[in-house]
């Protein structure tokens, strides 16, 4: 019962912090270290990432199974006691029953969020008709309310960032996926202010947006009326891109110019795994 208690008072408090007078900065963690380590930084609470937890197996984006994907969140939800949300990406089934069950495991996993997105994750496939995205956020929602703890359901409309670029179309799914009860809303790959204002006019329910190139700083996002600003698979790619240079030094240079940047490092994880 306990647990049950701690989890719901996450799931409140997340839910809550999308109503505070500046954006959440939702972090996204690749793995536990990195998960106690922007904890240790003062973020005040976490997601997954699909597309980073991928990378961490060697693999490309949305090539991890849904068994996977819960252990991982798992895995982020022990390392810290901030509310951790995990991106699910299309909730794994195409049918709305297998996309309750899907929640249903997240709720499990203790977490305090979850996404549900309408990308079937088949290219071919593309994004799924109006009506069948909306029964299966429908679902999600009916699961992720239905018990002791309320997991924020997200749902997300991914056309632009899957070559529909079309503003109205993802309006018309998001007012949709307002009312089938999910509690934020999501279409990564707006960046434009004039666009993000006519979605927040649109909708009722907070709004996350997607750091992008492009994107207002958070000083405008605020003052705009965004919610939510999540960095996806963002942090996990700059630390790679760290890695790649200061392995192309060695390999290349000879030198050792990355140990200072190391030596930071481990400092920071030192002081972020004693607080964990």
């Amino acid at each position: 019962m306990a647990e049950v208690s701690d989890q719901r008072e996450k799931a409140a408090r997340f839910l809550a912090l999308h109503r505070g007078e500046r954006p959440l900065l939702l972090a996204n963690a690749w793995d536990a270290g990195s998960a106690a380590i922007l904890a240790s930084l003062g973020f005040e609470a976490l997601a997954t990432t699909s597309s980073g937890h991928a990378a961490t197996l060697g693999r490309l984006d949305g090539s991890v199974t849904r068994g996977e994907a819960l252990a991982h969140a798992a895995a982020i939800v022990a390392a810290t006691p901030l509310p951790v949300s995990a991106d699910l990406e299309h909730c794994f089934p195409d049918e709305a029953g297998g996309v309750g069950e899907t929640i249903r495991l997240a709720v499990a996993a203790g977490l305090a969020g979850a996404s549900i997105e309408d990308y079937s994750g088949d290219d071919a496939e593309g994004i799924y008709p109006l009506e069948l995205a909306r029964e299966r956020v429908a679902a999600a929602a009916a699961v992720a309310h239905a018990g002791p703890v309320h997991l924020v359901l997200t749902a997300r409309a991914e056309n632009h960032i899957r070559g529909r670029d079309d503003l109205d179309d993802t309006i018309v799914r998001l007012r949709a996926y307002e009312a089938a009860g999910a509690d934020v809303l999501y279409a990564p790959g707006l960046t434009g202010l004039a666009e993000i204002r006519r979605v927040l006019d649109a909708v009722a329910r907070p709004l996350n947006v997607l750091v992008r190139p492009g994107l207002a700083p958070i000083a405008a996002l605020t003052q705009a009326g965004v919610a939510r600003v999540s960095v996806g698979g963002a942090f996990a790619y700059a630390a790679l891109a760290g890695l790649v240079a200061a392995a192309v030094e060695l390999r290349d240079a000879g030198t050792y110019g990355f140990l200072e940047q190391a030596a930071a490092g481990s400092a920071r994880a030192r002081e972020a795994f004693a607080q964990s």
